[in-house]
């Protein structure tokens, strides 16, 4: 399948406005929802290349830990530079002293030296694919890369697999949020392939937000009552591709009512020893 014909068959699904979140719970809106307010971080692409890395991501996580009220960060992948085990293992424990859960997924530079079967998955064991809910709100994180692979990804049958066997068990009448390493976004630069059989299958999802990483740059697109976003990296040692110069991460706020806002908070390294 190429690029353009997979985007060709994505415009095709979507052409009568049926994007996720448009088909979103009203039919059962007579059970209401245990919706809470929720504020969550969201960063991507760190890139930890050697120990002159620490002292920036430290801060970095630092700064993150203190956001008020935050109740996690999500880590969109690239965790490492080179998928360096050592990387790994260091930005586990950066992220961990920073006293604020994280969540990540795997990013192709992580899986550079190693299978995702290998250095990702012992260090973060059972963080490919997998789903929790916090405030009543859905979060969905999945793994989107084909080994170390940076463009014309395939997003693999063991993804779209796992979406098959876990989205039939979840209340889509949730709001809910899809975090991945590529973007999803048919607009942005180096969204994978197959992008659409994942969207596709959150038609019936009241999809609130998709946050990708991969495409070092801010970019929004809304989609029915759907944004896919990027955002610049917050890596030391990469820049971005949009050109700009400054790194940050996304703050989110979720309402009881199901709406979802993003703030983009900059980074410059402040606080690094």
């Amino acid at each position: 399948m190429t690029r353009r014909g997979a985007l060709r068959r994505l415009a095709a699904v979507f052409s009568a406005g049926l994007w996720p979140g448009a088909v979103s719970a009203a039919a059962e809106t007579s059970r209401p929802l245990a919706t809470r307010p929720i504020r969550f971080v969201v960063a991507n692409d760190f890139h930890h290349r050697d120990a002159a890395c620490d002292p920036w991501l430290e801060a970095l996580f630092r700064q993150i830990a203190a956001t008020p009220a935050a109740a996690f960060c999500l880590g969109l992948g690239d965790l490492a530079d080179a998928g360096d085990h050592d990387s790994l293992r260091r930005m586990a424990r950066l992220a961990t002293a920073a006293g604020l859960p994280f969540h990540p997924t795997p990013g192709n530079h992580d899986l550079d030296q190693s299978p995702v079967d290998g250095f990702y998955a012992e260090v973060f064991p059972q963080r490919r694919n997998y789903t929790w809910s916090e405030a009543g709100w859905r979060f969905v994180l999945i793994d989107t890369t084909e080994g170390n692979k940076w463009d014309n990804v395939m997003i693999s049958p063991a993804t779209l697999a796992w979406l098959d066997a876990n989205l039939p068990t979840l209340d889509p009448r949730e709001p809910t949020v899809l975090a991945t390493h590529f973007p999803l976004a048919a607009d942005v630069k180096m969204c994978p392939v197959n992008a659409e059989a994942v969207l596709a299958r959150f038609l019936d999802f009241n999809l609130r937000g998709v946050f990708g990483g991969h495409f070092h740059g801010r970019t929004a697109f809304q989609r029915g009552d759907t944004r896919l976003m990027t955002n610049a990296c917050v890596s030391r040692v990469r820049g971005n591709h949009d050109g700009t110069t400054e790194k940050g991460y996304w703050v989110c706020d979720g309402t009881a009512a199901g709406t979802l806002t993003t703030e983009f908070v900059p980074f410059d390294g402040t606080g690094a020893a």
